[in-house]
């Protein structure tokens, strides 16, 4: 056997995962909104981007622009749209009509501004800002008075104060007292509520009303129509107010709408700037005096805006192709409503739009659809099935469906179990196993058949 050093040539193939190839992953990845704020943040980084004014245009504007003609132009230079153009309005800035919703601590503190002197008022604000998302003081009460010199009777009372406030419930230590706060408010705390919430929520909660009313020794019929009054209660007060941080409402990335028979795609980019390159870099570029650092550098960021425009225009048609698709495999959903829609796989679609799995996936991560059946996230329409008895492929998401039309129409004494259910819809003709009907039926967030018996 001969050892020894030898070179030999090969040729492969790599995917090499160049920043420009990273970028145009993560803008395929970006819902509307966040595409618009990434284009915001390349606007104040890359100087050759400018947005088109879309006003119209004078007949010197138009000669202009059809003698500038550069290399990037050729990228996009297809003739389609694939989308709509908002027509010139003037812009009117929402933020002076809409308020932000207060914070919890704002609110809190709004209410207790004038009612503690200023060392009261800074306590208060301290626990305030303090209380858990659900609106929970849970701090170590002797501790925290301690690092604040301050008595635990004082902290206590600003707390006691704190709890006179709305939403009711608001700076309670426990659920307990949280429920009990509310119940003394409005005037409906009694004995047997009180016992109640201090001895027999995890039993209420798991829906063991007899063994509660045997261990009370009261009628179950009573028994419930003190649990009525208990679920009327707000166990998390501190939530539903403003945030930083909180969605305000979702913007769809794509409208399917129906013309006579037809459903068309219209991709809503209203929200996204057109972005042109800068004509300003041609006199630089052809300036013989220019240094040459200048002009690496200029080409540096023309190449990552030619890029980016790209990016743009390559996510727009990603989208506009598999909207297209979801119509054409998901047709009978969009006649006849969710009981029609068909299991579909990402690879179903990939194979249609002839892109990678993958890609699929990425273009519909965060994005919503509006259709003539209402609002939708993509991943809505891509579902794993079971078979029926004619062995036909039925979509999760209209067994899902099913389950819950057959449980609003259970009577609330004699609810349906699990079992019961896997029986109707076998009668059905759905082939499927209680194990299946109770992993849908918690999906949907739809309490067990225990849970949701009525006395």
């Amino acid at each position: 056997m001969k050892l020894g050093y030898q070179l030999n040539m090969s040729q492969t193939q790599k995917l090499i995962m160049t920043p420009e190839l990273r970028q145009a992953i993560n803008v395929l990845q970006l819902s509307t909104l966040e595409l618009n704020n990434f284009i915001q943040e390349q606007l104040l980084e890359n100087p050759l981007l400018e947005i088109i004014d879309e006003g119209p245009q004078t007949n010197n504007e138009i000669e202009e622009n059809e003698k500038f003609d550069i290399e990037w132009q050729e990228y996009f230079h297809d003739g389609s749209d694939l989308g709509y153009q908002s027509e010139t309005k003037e812009y009117i800035p929402f933020e002076q009509f809409v308020s932000q919703a207060p914070s919890l601590q704002e609110y809190l503190e709004e209410q207790l501004r004038y009612q503690l002197n200023e060392k009261d008022f800074s306590l208060a604000q301290f626990v305030i800002g303090n209380l858990d998302p659900w609106g929970y003081c849970s701090f170590p009460l002797q501790e925290t008075a301690h690092d604040l010199e301050v008595s635990p009777e004082k902290l206590e009372e600003i707390i006691r104060i704190i709890q006179t406030l709305e939403p009711d419930g608001i700076g309670a230590r426990n659920l307990s007292e949280c429920l009990i706060i509310q119940l003394k408010k409005q005037n409906k705390l009694t004995p047997l509520l009180e016992e109640l919430i201090n001895n027999y929520l995890n039993d209420i909660g798991q829906g063991k009303l007899a063994k509660v009313a045997n261990s009370l020794n009261i009628p179950v019929e009573e028994l419930q129509k003190n649990v009525d009054i208990l679920k009327t209660l707000n166990p998390k007060p501190g939530t539903g107010f403003g945030s930083n941080s909180e969605t305000r409402f979702i913007v769809p990335d794509m409208l399917i709408e129906k013309i006579d028979k037809e459903y068309i795609v219209l991709i809503n980019d209203s929200y996204t700037p057109r972005l042109i390159v800068s004509e300003i870099y041609k006199e630089i570029i052809n300036n013989k005096s220019a240094d040459e650092i200048t002009k690496t550098f200029i080409e540096r960021k023309l190449h990552g805006a030619v890029w980016l425009i790209k990016s743009i225009e390559q996510r727009r048609i990603t989208l506009y192709r598999i909207a297209n698709a979801l119509i054409e495999l998901q047709r009978e959903f969009l006649d006849k409503g969710e009981k029609y829609l068909q299991p579909l796989t990402l690879k179903d679609v990939a194979e249609r739009v002839e892109v990678h799995e993958s890609t699929v996936s990425r273009a519909i991560a965060n994005k919503y659809v509006q259709t003539p059946r209402g609002l939708y996230p993509l991943k809505f329409f891509f579902s794993s099935g079971i078979n029926n008895k004619a062995g036909k492929k039925i979509s999760s998401q209209v067994i899902k469906k099913v389950i819950e039309d057959i449980i609003n129409k259970e009577d609330p004494k004699e609810p349906f179990s699990d079992q019961m259910l896997c029986n109707l819809l076998q009668e059905r003709g759905f082939k499927i196993a209680r194990r299946t009907v109770s992993k849908y039926r918690e999906e949907l967030g739809i309490l067990s058949a225990a849970q949701r018996k009525r006395y």
